[in-house]
């Protein structure tokens, strides 16, 4: 008899309680999720394994006093930002992986602000709202590249198009974004 998977919130009063089935239960529902985001930018199993690991810890750290809204977001949130301190840790005078989308977003802000600019709540507020100006499919092949960081091959398959339309939308979307940032002294 497989255990019954708990709701969201049935798992958050199981942190808030500090009690420690809390993450198996997280594990067990979004394990799998975290995985791909850590390997889509580690495209490592054991790195990407280490880090699912690490979002339990932070997510048992975090909780309380944080009450997510959206735990599944929360926990790919810590799951990309580990996964990306782990990248930076294990290339640090190599480029490979992941190198090439945030090359391809380089484009809309200097590189040596990139990820100073992205870390601020302004910038991100702004690039939400060019995000919501998108048409559904165009944001959400903007979000699998650059924030799940999904190859164009996996993009074009998950969305039924040719790899090199899945291109042309993320470069005529990069090139918006950079004049929607341009307009607002971004750049």
């Amino acid at each position: 008899m497989t255990p019954k998977t708990l709701q969201d919130g049935e798992i958050i009063d199981l942190y808030f309680s500090r009690d420690e089935s809390a993450i198996a239960a997280s594990q067990d529902k979004y394990g799998a999720y975290c995985f791909v985001i850590a390997n889509n930018i580690l495209a490592n199993d054991q790195d990407s394994e280490e880090c699912v690991n690490d979002v339990w810890v932070t997510s048992w750290g975090l909780m309380p006093p944080e009450r997510p809204t959206r735990l599944g977001a929360f926990f790919g949130g810590i799951a990309r930002n580990k996964a990306f301190d782990r990248y930076k840790h294990n290339t640090a005078q190599k480029r490979v992986g992941v190198a090439l989308p945030l090359e391809e977003l380089a484009e809309c802000a200097s590189e040596e602000s990139v990820e100073d600019a992205v870390r601020q709540s302004e910038l991100i507020r702004i690039i939400n709202g060019f995000l919501r100006s998108l048409s559904q499919r165009d944001c959400d092949i903007f979000v699998c590249r650059y924030y799940h960081v999904y190859s164009t091959e996996n993009i074009a398959k998950a969305f039924s198009l040719k790899e090199n339309h899945v291109r042309t939308i993320l470069s005529r979307t990069r090139a918006a974004l950079r004049a929607h940032l341009e307009r607002r002294g971004y750049l």
